[in-house]
């Protein structure tokens, strides 16, 4: 029997605020455990939330760059349940009134496209981080780091739509370019400040009715996210093909296992216990904001690689690598309206320059030849002054200031040696942290999002 499954995600994404969402603390990663915290976000009584309004005009820019409804009134609720990264008790999320309604995405992968709709984009609190390894105790305690609680998420529902864990890995590759283009979140999948989780259900071939779902939680790479759901997917194939049947579970995705391991049963929303938050008023948006925030948005990545294609007669793959970054984009642009050769601007970005870049290890905005001077360059190219060769080996090299003098010619050009981009690796201290607090070690773990 063939089986079709069927696929939902739940995005979590920081949003880049310099402070939390309900108190004045620092979102900074990277700081000693326990530094960036106060009465607010330690959840101390009397301690009262105060919302971040840059928080909510990133929320926006991300609904409306997703064609989402923005609603005039949405409404704050806590999430009750009980961890020791979760210092009230409860989280504070939306759940009946959200953000934004509505939405889609498209994406296209082995060259068919699919739609996939969104369910729901809303606003809450990220938890704390609990440390289970790395301390000499830690067969018997987990120790909390309660710097990350209090900073501000947006949660990406999506309907049902996938039907494949490449499709599902391109929907969270997309949705990641589409943030970090509008500066909403930095896509740094390392620090947590994107995550997903993946519902996941199998039907046979041809069927209305879903299965039962099981959730893969807490993936932050688009690599583990595809191995999750296709190792899911064989899972629950072979329960149900065996005449077995899919159990309502959250799972977690063991990357040297290569499977997905049980977590716990999955929760319904009644066992949250949700109720409106009575420390904060509805969240009111008018037209007047929303038309603001729109237009202080930059032209998104498909609008952008339409106009590629239609102003510069590019290639759709030529437009599509040049897009994958608005800094890549704007600084194609400015050698093509320099140079007043599109073409010979796309290869020369796409070949000679992103393969220096790649070596380096640097991004687009470290890049030491100015779009004017690449424009210069290949406008010597054009004139026969140098060949394409010459150009070539000269422009990584190259440190100018200023455009190339029309006369530069290989002998005059300065040959400079560029160091490599330095890169530091944050990674987990094997060694008891002095700051972090000591709480009973669980069965289980639970965390909620926020940047």
């Amino acid at each position: 029997m063939r089986f079709d499954p069927v696929i939902g995600l739940e995005i979590h994404a920081q949003l880049q605020t310099r402070t939390k969402i309900f108190c004045g603390c620092s979102t900074s990663f990277g700081a000693p455990p326990n530094s960036h915290v106060c009465p607010v976000c330690l959840g101390m009584p009397g301690a009262l939330p105060v919302l971040n309004r840059a928080a909510v005009d990133y929320a926006i820019k991300a609904a409306l760059a997703l064609g989402c409804d923005i609603q005039p009134l949405s409404i704050f609720a806590r999430k009750n349940y009980f961890y020791p990264d979760l210092p009230k008790g409860y989280q504070i999320s939306q759940y009946e009134r959200p953000l934004a309604l509505g939405g889609a995405l498209d994406i296209t992968v082995g060259g068919h496209m699919r739609r996939v709709g969104l369910t729901r984009i809303h606003m809450e609190e990220d938890a704390g981080k609990s440390l289970h390894e790395g301390f000499p105790d830690s067969d018997r305690r987990t120790y909390i780091d309660y710097n990350r609680s209090g900073v501000p998420l947006i949660e990406i529902v999506t309907e049902p739509d996938m039907r494949s864990a490449a499709e599902a890995a391109e929907f969270f590759e997309r949705l990641r370019d589409i943030l970090v283009w509008l500066g909403v979140n930095d896509g740094n999948m390392e620090e947590g400040s994107l995550r997903c989780d993946a519902n996941v259900s199998v039907r046979p071939a041809g069927q209305a009715r879903l299965g039962t779902k099981a959730e893969v939680k807490n993936l932050n790479s688009f690599r583990y996210l595809e191995k999750a759901l296709e190792y899911e997917i064989d899972r629950q194939v072979g329960l149900v093909d065996g005449g077995g049947r899919v159990v309502q579970e959250t799972r977690l995705w063991d990357s040297g296992m290569g499977r997905t391991v049980s977590m716990r049963s999955k929760e319904e929303a009644h066992d949250y216990r949700y109720f409106p938050e009575p420390d904060l008023p509805p969240l009111v948006v008018n037209e007047a904001r929303i038309a603001a925030v729109r237009g202080s948005m930059p032209e998104l990545p498909e609008a952008r690689r339409q106009r590629f294609v239609a102003s510069y007669g590019l290639p759709v793959y030529d437009a599509g690598v040049l897009t994958s970054s608005s800094g890549l984009a704007d600084y194609f642009e400015k050698v093509a309206v320099a140079s007043g050769n599109a073409k010979a601007a796309s290869n020369w970005v796409m070949g000679e320059l992103l393969r220096t870049l790649k070596d380096r290890g640097a991004a687009i905005e470290q890049v030491p030849l100015t779009p004017a001077a690449l424009a210069g360059l290949i406008a010597l190219v054009d004139s026969g002054t140098i060949s394409h060769s010459s150009a070539a080996t000269m422009s990584p090299a190259v440190r100018p200031t200023t455009s190339l003098p029309p006369t530069a010619s290989r002998r005059t050009a300065t040959r400079a040696r560029c160091s490599p981009s330095c890169a530091t690796s944050l990674r987990p201290t094997r060694r008891p942290l002095p700051n972090t607090v000591p709480a009973r070690r669980r069965a289980s773990a639970s965390w909620s999002g926020r940047s």
